[in-house]
C-alpha cells in the first residue's frame, strides 16, 4: 500500500461531459453499482450547498489558478437547505490525491461562525477543530462564494469507489448567505452539462474503469470553487 493511501489520501479524478454522456454512463452506472444513501432517499439526487472560505490575500483562489499541486480549501456545507448536516471541511489535495477532514457544527455554533466568533472550536474536543481555529485566527478567513449544484452518486465497494455527477453548478455571486433559499444564481459550467467525478483508494477496479470508459474521456483540473470565482476577476 502506497504511503499517500496508509494517510487517508484518495485518488480524484474530475473530467467535463455533456448530456449524451451522462444518460449513457448514467443507464450503465444504475444497472450495475448502488446509488448513495443520500441520492436513493432523495429520489435519484441531492442538492449541496457550499459556503467557501479563503483569506485576505485569496490564497486558495490563487494557488488553483497558479496550478499549485499542494493546496487546502475551507468550506462550510450543507444538504437540502436543511441544518441536520451542516459540515466545516478542508479539502487538500496533492496532484490527483485528496484528503478530507470534517467537523458536524449545530445551526448555533455556525451562527456564532457566521457573525466572527469561533472560539467556540477550543471548546470542541476534535483536534480539526483546533486546526480550524488556527486557521481562522491567523490567516484568518473569510466567507467569499456560494457554490450550488445537485449531486447524483453511485459507489461500489471495491477500493471504496464513488462516482458522482454534479449538475447545474451555480454561483450565489458574492453571497454568503448560506440558508438563504433566495440567493440568485447565476451558472458556471460553459459549453457542458455537468461534472463527472470518480474517486477511489489505491486502484480504479478495471470493470469499472471500463463501464466508464475512462481513457475516452479528457480529464480536467475543475475546481468548482475557482468556476464560481471567475467572475470576479
Amino acid at each position: 500500500m502506497s504511503a499517500k493511501a496508509q494517510s487517508g489520501y484518495r485518488h480524484e479524478l474530475k473530467y467535463y461531459i455533456n448530456q449524451g454522456d451522462y444518460t449513457l454512463l448514467r443507464r450503465k452506472l444504475s444497472l450495475t453499482m448502488e446509488q448513495d444513501r443520500n441520492a436513493a432517499k432523495n429520489g435519484g439526487e441531492y442538492f449541496i450547498r457550499s459556503l467557501y472560505f479563503d483569506d485576505a490575500d485569496d490564497s486558495a483562489f490563487r494557488e488553483k489558478l497558479d496550478g499549485d499541486d499542494s493546496r487546502d480549501k475551507f468550506r462550510i456545507r450543507i444538504y437540502n437547505m436543511r441544518d441536520d448536516a451542516i459540515k466545516l471541511e478542508c479539502k487538500h489535495k496533492e496532484s490527483t490525491y485528496i484528503r478530507k477532514h470534517s467537523l458536524m457544527l449545530c445551526r448555533a455554533e455556525y451562527e456564532t461562525l457566521r457573525r466572527g466568533d469561533y472560539t467556540f472550536l477550543l471548546r470542541r474536543p476534535e483536534p480539526f477543530a483546533r486546526r480550524m481555529f488556527a486557521e481562522f485566527s491567523l490567516r484568518p478567513l473569510r466567507p467569499v462564494v456560494l457554490v450550488d449544484y445537485a449531486r447524483e452518486a453511485y459507489v461500489f465497494p471495491v477500493e471504496d469507489v464513488r462516482v458522482t455527477f454534479d449538475k447545474n453548478v451555480r454561483t450565489g455571486y458574492r453571497s454568503t448567505a448560506l440558508f438563504d433559499p433566495n440567493v440568485p444564481t447565476f451558472p458556471v459550467v460553459d459549453g457542458y452539462d455537468m461534472v463527472l467525478e470518480v474517486k477511489f483508494n489505491r486502484y480504479l477496479p478495471t470493470y469499472i474503469r471500463a463501464l466508464l470508459q475512462i481513457d475516452s474521456h479528457a480529464r480536467s483540473a475543475i475546481s468548482k470553487y475557482a468556476l464560481c470565482r471567475k467572475f470576479e476577476l
